[in-house]
């Protein structure tokens, strides 16, 4: 007779498992979808690198018409500060000419007194003050006197014949003559000398 056993095998029935990879299905449609993406992503680098150079381009126009503007702005600044130096200037000298009549007329005044033997510290006060403004407003006399006749600052009204000399040296001045702010405002009035070539 035979037993039958109530004893359980408790060992594991051992499992054989394949370890061949299961092949995975590709969705023909997600490798086409990975593609276009990868295209559209090419093309946006391609499109975003134009975008860029082309405002390059415009940053670089942009900065060259500033660079146009300040220059012409500066030269603009500095004709017109030359116009407004220029018209003060103007302004100035034709008040001088006018003030240097008056000075004259002092001067022939002192010389009066001083012939007449008349006491002229007042006078001479006053001319030292008119001096001073003179030259405060950048107005200087005209040296002549020993030099060689220059058509830009004299004006010859009479020659005077001496061996001595060189020609067209000034003698005499008549009338002082003027700079202001580096132009003439009144030229000299002179005398002149002439050598004598004449042989007898």
């Amino acid at each position: 007779m035979y037993k039958l056993s109530n004893e359980v095998n408790s060992e594991e029935v051992p499992v054989e498992v394949n370890s061949e990879e299961v092949p995975v299905e590709v969705n023909s449609e997600d490798t086409i979808e990975n593609n276009d993406s990868s295209k559209k992503s090419e093309q946006t680098v391609e499109e975003l690198s134009k975008l860029l150079d082309l405002e390059k381009e415009k940053v670089f126009q942009f900065e060259e018409k500033l660079k146009h503007v300040l220059a012409d702005f500066q030269n603009l600044s500095k004709k017109t500060k030359s116009d407004i130096e220029h018209g003060v200037n103007s302004k100035i000298n034709e008040f001088m000419l006018d003030f240097i009549k008056i000075y004259d007329d002092f001067i022939r005044a002192k010389d009066v007194l001083s012939e007449s033997k008349i006491n002229a510290d007042g006078l001479n006060s006053i001319l030292k003050n008119m001096e001073s403004l003179m030259q405060k407003y950048d107005v200087t006399a005209i040296e002549a006197l020993g030099e060689i006749f220059n058509p830009n600052f004299h004006e010859a009204i009479s020659v005077v014949s001496d061996p001595a000399l060189d020609d067209n040296t000034i003698i005499k001045e008549i009338r002082k003559g003027y700079i202001s702010h580096q132009s003439i405002i009144r030229p000299t009035l002179v005398e002149i000398s002439k050598k004598d070539d004449d042989k007898k």
